[in-house]
């Protein structure tokens, strides 16, 4: 009777060491709950700038921006608009797709746009013609006042030009194939809209059509809040301040470049700090260029200021705690 007892006691402890294994191992490899810290209200929409597009050979525009921001609550959506074209063309594109998000799901009323470059005049346009759809707007490095780069290029490959048709063919070949790539089943490009947008002249009529949130003064806040049509939206931005902050990354050579446009002016490469001031500005002189923005290339960044990571993650809940 001894063997058998002895047999049935090791057999059971066996099968409780199994079990406790498998449990552990279980609980070990399953993913810790969200903390919540990220948790907006509404919805979170990343819209991008020039060559916007959602994910190309496994990278994103938003450079690990999303895993982190959902890794902590915050449901996230990407816009798929046009690489190249005009901020209005571009915000009927990013309307159309607010839209179709809302049918599919109709507890989602609006959504916190959070915007790159370019992204954030497309939003502007959206938050003007359609504040329905919209809580907030952030805005991150937006040329609000033109970019140098756009006067240069401009006066360079003029309109009804043969060097300005050439230059327009290029672009736009090169926007059907980033919007290809990222199959983000837009219209043809139209580079000639993108740069005429960006000059001084332009920006500036541009800025008569949409004025909301926009400063008063040269380099000052705008406000932290508008009211349009009956909905109010919440108002944000912040900028970088330099242009060359990490030697591995390729394109800091070419920021560092067209930063000398800027003569001396802060500037993250593409955008004055002054000329990004709208809405409440958080800050206009991270160490981030133009790409470190978006925490591109692959996470480059200078070591001796905020992560971008750490920067969207502290603004989403920033939001959840206005209630956005």
């Amino acid at each position: 009777m001894i063997k058998p007892i002895s047999t049935l006691a090791v057999s059971a402890l066996l099968a409780c060491s199994s079990l406790y294994s498998l449990t552990s191992h279980s609980m070990s490899s399953a993913k810790p709950a969200p903390s919540g810290y990220t948790d907006t209200q509404h919805p979170i929409m990343l819209v991008q700038g020039i060559l916007a597009f959602d994910s190309i050979a496994g990278v994103d525009y938003w450079y690990k921006i999303s895993e982190k921001l959902e890794s902590e609550g915050a449901q996230v959506y990407t816009a798929h608009i046009n690489a190249f074209n005009g901020s209005v063309a571009r915000g009927e594109q990013l309307i159309e797709e607010l839209d179709n998000i809302r049918a599919v799901d109709p507890s989602i009323q609006k959504f916190n746009l959070v915007a790159h470059s370019q992204g954030g005049l497309t939003s502007r346009y959206v938050m003007s013609v359609r504040p329905d759809l919209v809580a907030s707007l952030t805005t991150m490095g937006s040329p609000n006042k033109g970019a140098p780069i756009a006067d240069a290029l401009n006066n360079i490959f003029p309109e009804d030009s043969p060097l300005g048709s050439t230059y327009e063919f290029i672009i736009n070949a090169a926007g059907s194939l980033i919007d290809g790539l990222s199959r983000d089943g837009v219209g043809k490009s139209d580079a000639r809209a993108l740069t005429k947008e960006f000059t001084t002249a332009g920006a500036a009529s541009f800025n008569v059509t949409y004025p909301a949130g926009l400063p008063t003064t040269q380099c000052g806040d705008g406000p932290s809040s508008v009211v349009i049509n009956g909905h109010n939206i919440n108002l944000y931005s912040w900028a970088g301040g330099a242009a060359f902050t990490n030697a591995l990354d390729p394109l800091d050579y070419l920021f560092a470049t067209t930063g000398l446009l800027f003569a001396g002016e802060s500037n993250d490469g593409i955008t004055g700090s002054c000329s990004s001031h709208f809405g409440k500005v958080i800050r206009d002189d991270y160490k981030m260029n133009h790409g470190d923005l978006i925490n591109q290339v692959l996470g480059l960044h200078t070591l001796f200021d905020t992560d971008p990571l750490s920067v969207y993650r502290t603004h989403a809940n920033r939001l959840k705690t206005a209630g956005l």
